[in-house]
């Protein structure tokens, strides 16, 4: 064995490698984010100079009921979004890993969402679900009057089922990378003494996959918390403002207000709960250790 195969005299790369990285990192979030904290303490139209008006934002933001609702919504599409997308996306990833006759080209059709954007998206439910032309018009013995973006459980419940339908695919495809790096050896041993499909997918798939659970669940509640565009195409935060999330929100204030120091405020506020979230997630979960799950490993 060579001295490299035993580790001897290597080391780590050095700081200059990260540095591209760590420079467009700089350039592109912390300065961006540090220009937002600054505005969250001014008065700013977008037009005139931006004058410093202390935590008048952030007084106006504690009481301003909108503001407390979008942060709830968010939170309840989030969740939604969570409780729906993983366990169909660990079984599509799953069933996508493995030898199946026609998997490939059933999973390359199945992934086509991934192909659209989110405006895209939002135009073609829109128009699928017009409450005049569209399919709940036709089906009013199900939809009632047809118009499921005319209530706050309709609108939020479009909101959340246009989320799975488009990112599942996404961490369907995430899981199944995770799949098929699970060791074959595990699922050899546990038929050996006498697994089943089920119990091999319950004591085998899914602990191994434990890391890619984490890893998916983080990216889910970054994605529902910056949800957006599908709320501006889909309800324009209604009706009233039963479907008004926080980035809609801020959106509202700094773009169509022209209080781009309330807006300032809530992007903040976003970015904060996104992390604070993120790393309660990362931290409870022992993610953060990066163990592996691979045998011998």
């Amino acid at each position: 064995m060579t001295a490299q195969q035993k580790g001897v005299g290597v080391t780590r790369p050095g700081f200059a490698w990260a540095a591209p990285a760590a420079v467009f990192f700089a350039l592109f979030a912390l300065v961006p984010l540090l220009l937002v904290a600054v505005l969250s303490f001014t008065s700013w139209n977008g037009i005139n100079e931006p004058t410093f008006n202390g935590l008048d934002n952030w007084t106006a933001l504690v009481h301003d009921p909108v503001m407390i609702q979008s942060i709830w919504t968010t939170l309840l599409l989030t969740a939604l979004g969570v409780a729906a997308q993983t366990p169909v996306s660990i079984l599509l990833g799953v069933w996508a890993a493995g030898h199946q006759r026609n998997r490939a080209v059933l999973s390359a059709i199945y992934f086509v969402p991934l192909l659209l954007s989110a405006t895209a998206v939002s135009v073609v439910w829109r128009a699928v679900l017009d409450p005049n032309f569209g399919v709940p018009s036709q089906l009013t013995w199900l939809f009632g009057d047809g118009n499921l973006l005319g209530t706050r459980s309709g609108a939020i419940g479009v909101l959340a089922f246009v989320g799975v339908w488009q990112f599942t695919p996404l961490h369907a495809l995430i899981y199944q990378g995770g799949a098929r790096a699970i060791p074959r050896v595990l699922y050899q041993a546990a038929a050996i003494d006498g697994a089943g499909r089920a119990r091999q997918f319950l004591h085998v798939t899914l602990p191994q996959l434990r890391n890619t659970v984490i890893t998916s669940t983080v990216l889910m509640v970054v994605g529902g918390l910056t949800t957006f565009d599908t709320v501006l195409i889909l309800t324009q935060g209604g009706p009233g403002t039963d479907s008004t999330v926080s980035a809609y929100y801020m959106y509202q204030k700094a773009f169509k207000g022209f209080d781009f120091g309330a807006g300032s405020a809530i992007a903040l506020v976003l970015v904060v709960v996104a992390t604070l979230i993120s790393l309660a997630v990362v931290r409870f979960t022992g993610y953060d250790e990066m163990r592996s799950t691979a045998e011998g490993i």
